[in-house]
């Protein structure tokens, strides 16, 4: 018996067993396996059950709902968290806005200036006016996040007329509470000039949207247990004042190898 000869309930069962991309993929190798991949049944495995409760999206199938929540991040908590399906694996990703972090003088207006951007998926953007003490921290429990996979975590800004990055690295961390931490030092300043010292570090790229990131660290999620991971910048040593940033946010999404 060919494989496509087999019940459309167990070509579902299937493709249901397999990934997103690959459904794709396996829609081209007959008419019956087209039928199927195009079926509610397929694609509401892929469904995260809390994205479809807390989502009040319309859609006229459940593959087109997917990709609704794979294209579209979704603004949540009172417009201070984003979701969205990763389209690969059909994961949680997630972005804390700058509203959602801890940053040092954030509520004080001569540092920093809270303001709205029209290519922001968030009301609310930090830009910073002048500060030396640079920190923003920010954490998320693994409970609201997809189980048994393999997550990074990004820095989500932009960079107008920036000074005083370009002179000391920026330390970046990620780790779960109690446990250990990944640090490593970068440069925020995509148009470092004169520091060959900081020309060797990681600089961020620009995003599809039109925003710079740059990858803070990344760590696994089993989900078999609640733990709160924490995620850190900071350049507090060069007592260097700086200007110039404007954060929207923190990306937490499957990270590709």
């Amino acid at each position: 018996m060919e494989l496509q000869d087999l019940p459309e309930g167990c070509i579902a069962k299937i493709l249901s067993c397999t990934t997103p991309v690959d459904v794709c993929r396996l829609s081209l190798v007959s008419k019956a396996f087209r039928s199927v991949a195009e079926s509610d049944t397929v694609w509401d495995c892929f469904l995260l059950s809390d994205f479809t409760s807390i989502i009040p999206i319309s859609s006229t199938s459940k593959k087109d709902l997917y990709f609704t929540l794979s294209d579209h991040p979704t603004i949540i908590h009172q417009g201070r968290k984003s979701v969205q399906l990763d389209k690969r694996t059909g994961k949680k990703c997630c972005m804390l806005s700058a509203r959602n972090l801890t940053i040092i003088w954030g509520d004080t207006v001569q540092h920093w200036e809270w303001t709205s951007l029209p290519e922001s998926r968030f009301q609310e953007v930090a830009m910073l006016q002048a500060v030396c003490w640079f920190d923003i921290s920010g954490s998320i429990n693994t409970l609201t996040l997809s189980s048994n996979t393999h997550y990074a975590t990004f820095l989500v800004f932009k960079m107008i007329n920036a000074s005083g990055f370009h002179y000391h690295p920026t330390v970046l961390s990620v780790g779960v509470l109690g446990g250990n931490s990944n640090t490593k030092y970068v440069c925020l300043d995509p148009n470092l000039k004169g520091n060959h010292r900081l020309q060797e570090l990681q600089f961020p790229k620009v995003r599809s949207d039109g925003w710079l990131e740059i990858e803070m660290g990344e760590f696994f999620n089993s989900g078999q247990e609640e733990k709160q991971v924490q995620m850190k910048v900071m350049e507090t040593t060069s007592h260097i004042w700086k200007c110039g940033f404007i954060l929207e946010g923190i990306e937490i999404r499957p990270k590709h190898v």
